[in-house]
């Protein structure tokens, strides 16, 4: 007889979060540790996740538009400096290539921090006319920041990510545009991701280098700290003065276009496990989930078990489901472990007393509720089952979400909150950043975001006493 598998233990996340979320990273197979220290391996089942992410967002974007790009990965260290503001945000993370064979280079060549000063130096060689606008490119590719401290997902130096650029003819269709593709992100968190998002505007200390506006879409993980999980930043017309970037109006005369960028990365996957998972490992939501259902076959031995499985996985396969038999000589409770450390949505059991009855039993990772289906019914079944993961995943994020956010009317009060409880805590602001800097200092918070949805808490500024304006949102972020 095989010897059994055994299924490794995970911290819980009571004990300790962080080794918590790095156990099941490595546990679920999502990733591994390179040879170079921030640089990771996204293990087959990790990757599968963002290339599910990839297409569905690829598509979303295709729908307004969006058509995909590569650039170089090297950006001549001239090319930077055409945008102070820009280059100088990226100065400390940026690695830099000097040697081409044995040859040291004339001029230093930064892998890709991001690509904005790439995508301007194109723009200003193919537009020419008001008819070459809008114009909307997007890239999915990888990116290299000399980080100095690196965790699975959320802090890599080089990560996966797509950054979208456009250009248009005038501010109003930029900022629109710049809207649309937040709402977009914030749209897919929520509706595919079960992630339910707070949707706002940074500020100036946080918005990004040579932008005149980012906005952001913030999580809250299940330690109650805020991920940021996507920003979209409007640029005016800053880049394009900087790079040369002109067009021929209606009227003849040469102007300006404006121009946007947004991006998600790979931080979505650190953001659905953490969100999601628990203290048996991963929980996939649904429709990112590379496998959707597992049929788990009972008594396999016995005579018809393996066909029937077969039947099974071939009918839901036909309908559209992500699925595996797994077939393997280990136990039906290594089985069951293993599928729930990897957090796949629906397991479907079948054993011959189900086949004699004609169906099966389904199983929930969130709540590991059992339905019995009769197996002409099992590909309605699974799809509700499968929508039912979907809402029951959101609903306990938005839970946790709304529980932890509390308000504050004064800086001492915001900094008890947030010792005594994590989460967000909403403030009125005066919207001086020595205010914002006092916070971080005294309270150890970062702003998150001026939400789009206000809500008036008070006149004054919880930070220093003065007529506020605006109310904003505190947290500890990752």
């Amino acid at each position: 007889m095989a010897k059994e598998m055994k299924v490794e233990q995970i911290t819980d996340m009571e004990v300790d979060f962080a080794q918590w979320f790095t156990d099941v990273c490595r546990k679920a197979q999502l990733i591994d540790y390179s040879f170079i220290k921030g640089m990771f391996i996204y293990r087959p089942y990790g990757y599968a996740i963002w290339e599910n992410i990839q297409k569905i967002l690829d598509a979303e974007f295709k729908k307004v538009g969006v058509e995909n790009v590569y650039m170089p990965m090297l950006i001549p260290e001239s090319l930077l400096q055409k945008e102070k503001d820009h280059v100088e945000g990226f100065a400390p993370e940026c690695a830099w290539v000097t040697m081409g064979g044995n040859e040291k280079l004339d001029e230093r060549y930064c892998i890709r921090p991001t690509s904005e000063t790439l995508f301007c130096e194109h723009f200003a060689n193919v537009i020419q006319s008001h008819r070459d606008l809008p114009l909307k490119y997007n890239q999915w590719c990888s990116v290299l920041r000399w980080e100095k401290t690196s965790r699975p997902f959320l802090r890599h130096r080089e990560f996966l990510w797509q950054e979208g650029h456009t250009m248009h003819a005038t501010a109003e269709e930029a900022q629109a545009f710049t809207e649309q593709m937040l709402n977009i992100y914030a749209d897919f968190c929520e509706n595919v991701l079960a992630m339910p998002v707070t949707r706002g505007q940074k500020t100036d200390k946080e918005k990004f280098n040579g932008a005149e506006a980012t906005y952001t879409i913030e999580c809250m993980m299940h330690d109650r700290k805020a991920l940021q999980a996507g920003t979209s930043h409007y640029f005016g017309n800053g880049f394009a003065k900087a790079f040369g970037i002109e067009y021929t109006d209606r009227n003849n005369q040469k102007v300006n276009p404006y121009q946007t960028s947004w991006g998600v990365s790979t931080r979505l996957i650190g953001g659905i496990i953490m969100t999601h998972g628990d203290n048996n490992g991963l929980v996939l939501p649904p429709r990112i989930a590379p496998i959707q259902v597992v049929i788990l076959p009972i008594a396999q031995h016995k005579p018809g078990v393996l066909e029937a499985a077969a039947k099974l996985e071939a009918r839901l396969r036909d309908a559209g489901f992500r699925v595996k038999v797994d077939d393997s000589d280990n136990s039906m409770g290594w089985k069951c472990a293993e599928y729930e450390m990897k957090g796949v949505p629906l397991r479907v059991e079948c054993g011959p007393r189900d086949l004699e009855n004609d169906q099966c039993v389904l199983v929930r990772r969130t709540d590991r509720a059992k339905t019995v289906v009769k197996l002409e019914e099992l590909e309605a079944a699974v799809a509700q089952q499968l929508d039912a993961v979907h809402r029951d995943m959101y609903d306990r994020a938005k839970k946790n979400l709304d529980d932890h956010i509390y308000e504050a009317h004064s800086l001492e009060e915001a900094k008890a909150l947030q010792e005594q409880n994590g989460g967000f805590v909403k403030t009125m602001w005066c919207g001086d950043q020595a205010c914002e800097l006092k916070m971080k200092e005294v309270a150890g918070m970062s702003s998150r975001c001026i939400p789009f949805r206000q809500e008036h808490l008070g006149d004054t500024c919880a930070c220093c006493g003065k007529p506020a304006s605006k109310m904003i949102y505190w947290g500890v972020a990752y």
